[in-house]
């Protein structure tokens, strides 16, 4: 039988990319990014913030968190 890992982190990323909501987005620096999620896979992020994208390696993200103001 083989055993099925869980990736949280996809899912997470997956339905928020589905929904197009806000995200903010700090990272290892201090600095905070929101935007929309327009694209991920397993080493990067692509934000668009601003009418400008944003390509993000995620082992610089501290914390992802969907907006507040997000609908």
């Amino acid at each position: 039988m083989s055993k099925q890992t869980i990736n949280i982190q996809d899912g997470f990323l997956f339905q928020n990319l589905k929904a197009g909501t806000e995200m903010r987005i700090e990272l290892t620096t201090g600095r905070t990014l929101s935007g929309r999620l327009k694209r991920f896979d397993r080493f990067a992020l692509l934000i668009e913030a601003g009418g400008e994208e944003i390509l993000i390696y995620k082992h610089a993200v501290a914390t992802m968190e969907v907006a507040e103001d997000s609908t």
